[in-house]
């Protein structure tokens, strides 16, 4: 799915537009045992109520592509003959009323899922009538190219609000504000069937994670019986232990920041053309990158191996996971510096006299503890 596709099923979550009847879930305590169960109609709530409950799910569909949202495929065999691909479709055809399947998915979360605490488990289930668009983009509200209809569900944590004091201006007196149970934004979730080329993919689903070094892969395992992908934190993390590790002597700053600025300057480029389809590299495309930052033809030889050995020999990745697009952040295991991209000019690294130095241009504006200080 694309960043367009989700933005399109997320306008749906508002009253006036959803088509969701009732919220099916469960409430989770700390010892993984289900304390009760609902089925919420959404016929029956104000309109306040209504919303607040859209909203939270909603929030299942937020995040960045490729770092909080992942596309997660099925294999042909699972979509055949799969039990957790069957169990996904009889709750999307039986919008949620086949009870020994919604049961069926409750224990499947709990028995994966290792969340410290109380917890929701929210089912929904939406049908949308696809407005078509024609060549030029322009979308036509009479006219409808499909239903598409599909299942969300959505693990929100529950938390104990904390005690405070309040204020009843109708009584003129303070007193205590009642400690209570709040739901929280998910934590994670998924969304079943993709909604690929604005169409039903019975061949993929969305899955949402807040935390992004999370990957949550017994969550996964259970409920799709696929591999998980590496979070997106870990994909940093190991491809700057890569740069550092197969570049060897030839990694310097001059070389980070080189390609630091190459992968920053291709997100901006993707982000200005408006394209839909996320942006993502291939080891190929990583090399030819070390290439033009000065690297060798044997340390990128040397990297491409590595790269199968790390990531897989076809894993393709978004550059947003890779590097930071708002700093450069230089560390000693003493001082850790950070600048701005556009400004990586204003660091070099010396020796001098045999002593390594990170010199910085600082003409103005140096402040110590907050204090203006002079250079002389």
């Amino acid at each position: 799915m694309n960043e367009k596709e989700i933005a399109e099923l997320r306008r749906r979550f508002r009253p006036d537009r959803s088509s969701i009847t009732h919220i099916r879930g469960c409430f989770v305590n700390e010892s993984r045992e289900i304390v009760s169960q609902f089925d919420q109609s959404m016929g029956m709530l104000g309109q306040d109520d209504a919303e607040l409950i859209l909203a939270t799910i909603r929030r299942t569909l937020s995040g960045t592509l490729g770092k909080n949202l992942v596309d997660i495929e099925f294999a042909t065999a699972q979509v055949v003959d799969g039990d957790e691909h069957k169990l996904l479709m009889v709750l999307r055809d039986s919008a949620l009323k086949h009870e020994d399947t919604v049961q069926a998915l409750f224990q499947r979360v709990i028995a994966s899922l290792d969340i410290e605490g109380n917890y929701l488990i929210l089912l929904a289930r939406d049908a949308y009538d696809v407005p078509y668009r024609s060549q030029d983009g322009e979308k036509q509200a009479d006219a409808s190219s499909e239903s598409f209809s599909y299942i969300l569900c959505s693990i929100c944590p529950v938390k104990l609000t904390k005690p405070a004091l309040s204020y009843a201006a109708e009584r003129s007196e303070f007193s205590h504000l009642k400690v209570d149970w709040v739901v929280s934004p998910p934590e994670l979730g998924f969304l079943f069937p993709a909604f690929d080329d604005r169409s039903t993919n019975l061949y993929g689903a969305l899955y949402y994670t807040k935390d992004v070094t999370e990957s949550h892969k017994d969550f996964i395992d259970a409920i799709f019986r696929t591999e998980p992908p590496m979070p997106a934190a870990a994909q940093k993390e190991t491809f700057q232990s890569l740069l550092g590790e197969t570049l060897a002597d030839e990694c310097s700053y001059e070389v980070v920041q080189a390609v630091q600025g190459e992968l920053c300057g291709m997100i901006a480029v993707h982000k200005e053309s408006k394209e839909p389809e996320p942006l993502v590299l291939n080891k190929g495309a990583v090399r030819r990158v070390l290439s033009s930052c000065g690297v060798s033809k044997e340390r990128a030889d040397i990297f491409e191996v590595q790269f199968d050995d790390s990531f897989g020999e076809e894993t393709e990745l978004s550059p947003r996971n890779l590097v930071d697009t708002k700093q450069i952040e230089v560390r000693t295991p003493d001082v850790k510096i950070q600048i701005s991209p556009d400004r990586g000019d204003l660091l070099e690294t010396r020796v001098i006299d045999g002593a390594k130095y990170i010199l910085i241009r600082a003409d103005e504006g140096v402040e110590v503890n907050g204090v203006n200080i002079k250079i002389k």
